[in-house]
């Protein structure tokens, strides 16, 4: 019984684990952004790329491109062969399926671009917003603001607020006490407080 619940206890550690439910999160949007992007190829570029491709070729669209390598061809009622083609049994190369997955491939490559690029500013805004206001926290700054402070006086604010720090910073050091000696140091002094009496006794035999 306690393996069962040392089990189950590493199994709710593995399971609650941040780096897993991010990846749980992950494929989760990730499939329901992938669904997006199909039904945005399949219906509404696809039709317009059809209706091309239907306007050049004549009648032939997108989802009838294909290379055949070996026809096969439908039988009637009687059994008689037809010039339908049997696509079923008919071995070919589909170039429209091979298109449409290079169209949803750069699909999804340009969205993720996008967004991607979006939170890219999105991030260096707020990275230059705080570099801006140092070393007033994000607090701060809404509560200046939540005042009707303008950006000039929240800089102001950010500057005075520095300037005490600095000042606390200094006194803070000039009141600190020495810092003890390191073991090197300590060996470095006797050394020569001995070198130094040395030298005195020296001096006086002399």
């Amino acid at each position: 019984m306690a393996e069962k619940k040392g089990f189950f206890a590493e199994f709710k550690a593995f399971i609650t684990r941040g780096n897993v439910l991010d990846m749980a999160v992950g494929v989760i949007i990730g499939g329901a952004f992938s669904a997006i992007v199909t039904a945005l190829t399949n219906q509404i570029l696809m039709p317009v790329i059809n209706w091309i491709l239907f306007a050049i070729t004549g009648g032939q669209g997108m989802e009838n491109i294909y290379t055949y390598l070996h026809k096969a061809y439908l039988l009637d009622e009687a059994g008689k062969v037809t010039t339908q083609i049997d696509l079923a049994n008919s071995i070919y190369i589909d170039w429209g399926a091979f298109i449409t997955a290079i169209i949803n491939f750069l699909l999804i490559a340009l969205v993720l671009f996008l967004i991607i690029k979006v939170i890219n500013m999105i991030h260096e805004k707020a990275q230059e917003q705080k570099a801006k206001y140092d070393p007033l926290t994000k607090e701060e700054v809404k509560a200046l603001r939540r005042e009707g402070k303008t950006p000039a006086e929240i800089l102001t604010a950010a500057a005075e607020k520095k300037a005490q720090l600095d000042r606390e910073a200094a006194e803070a050091a000039a009141n600190a006490p020495a810092p003890a000696p390191t073991t090197e140091e300590l060996l470095t002094q006797i050394r020569d407080l001995l070198q130094t009496q040395s030298e005195k006794s020296a001096a006086k035999k002399e």
